[in-house]
């Protein structure tokens, strides 16, 4: 996938190489810390989970104070070339913390240990789309919630969150950026501003529609090269492979994330305790969110806010925190004990 994301970038970039060059090396370094991970047993994960929160923690309260501003949106820490997104990390301190205190006794878990997960899954949730970022803060809230529907929540539970979710949605709308209120009514009504509000998503429906069953070819998509269509080294990369590649790249594509997906299962249903079992299905749905929402985003099913495609959108961050959840993934399932050992 990732070799195929390299092709897919070239172009994207305008068959500039150096993209490729640095999407490579961010690729090198995402291997070396999913190789590193995992080597570490489940346990050190559990005996760390803790730790790592309270790092994460403070790290995105961190990112208010001193962090950089791009594109009005105050997401980064660092200086010069080296910068990283600390609610990359929440994506695997999150699971971890969730994990380590849902597989504690009492489970299924009762209404106080509920309470305080959510308590702890609000904070960095809220942290992260005051920066602002939207995307990030619904992977975050969506691993969280089935974190614990994994756990066994009870149903009255789950009713009751899921009332008061509804009933906040008013408050939530003028809670709301301007410009993220903009994309939700944009999703409803892309032509009601073709050329600005909802130039995006228009333009990447061109490029999906206009590659029809087998797609243009390679280096040969008008709306990237061209540039009519935005961010498509990064949000918007499945449009370019969507008008290339046609249908069938597009079904090829999807086709491996549900293999990895499927493995991901594989390992959570297999894993021998309620720590590994929650950890491995919380981080394999958040790779399942992350995909989704970037092609539901980019088709125009869903509103667009910013969620990179795994292994193929240009980026490091991001492409270390999937691997290093894939490293973790491969702990949990090499470290099984035989049984009767």
């Amino acid at each position: 996938m990732s070799c195929f994301g390299f092709i897919v970038l070239y172009s994207a970039g305008n068959e500039s190489f150096s993209l490729v060059k640095q999407q490579m090396l961010h690729i090198l370094v995402a291997l070396c810390v999913m190789t590193i991970f995992a080597q570490i047993p489940p346990y050190t994960y559990e005996r760390w989970a803790i730790v790592i929160y309270v790092m994460g923690i403070l790290l995105l309260l961190s990112v208010l104070i001193i962090g950089e501003t791009n594109k009005g949106a105050q997401r980064w820490l660092g200086a010069g070339a080296f910068r990283f997104q600390p609610s990359e990390i929440l994506k695997l301190a999150i699971p971890l913390i969730l994990s380590y205190l849902l597989s504690r006794p009492p489970l299924p878990p009762n209404t106080k240990k509920s309470l305080l997960c959510l308590l702890i899954l609000g904070f960095p949730v809220i942290l992260t789309a005051k920066q602002p970022d939207l995307g990030t803060a619904i992977l975050l809230a969506g691993t969280g919630f089935f974190t614990l529907f994994l756990a066994g929540l009870p149903w009255r539970f789950i009713f009751f969150t899921t009332f008061t979710c509804i009933s906040s949605l008013p408050f939530l709308w003028y809670g709301m950026h301007n410009y993220q209120r903009s994309r939700v009514l944009t999703f409803l009504n892309p032509e009601q501003d073709p050329l600005g509000k909802g130039y995006h998503i228009i333009q990447s429906k061109i490029a999906l529609g206009s590659g029809g069953g087998f797609g243009t070819g390679w280096l040969q998509g008008p709306q990237s090269h061209l540039r009519f269509l935005p961010e498509h080294t990064t949000d918007f990369i499945f449009s370019v492979c969507g008008e290339e590649f046609g249908f069938l790249g597009c079904f090829v594509l999807i086709s491996l994330y549900i293999a990895i997906l499927y493995r991901c299962s594989y390992i959570t249903l297999h894993a021998q305790d309620s720590f590994s079992r929650l950890l491995a299905g919380s981080l394999s749905f958040m790779f399942f969110l992350s995909f989704f929402i970037n092609i539901g985003m980019v088709s125009g099913i869903l509103p667009v806010v910013g969620v990179p495609l795994p292994l193929i959108s240009y980026g490091g961050t991001s492409l270390v925190t999937i691997l290093a959840s894939f490293g973790i993934l491969m702990s949990i399932q090499t470290h099984r004990k035989l049984v009767g050992s």
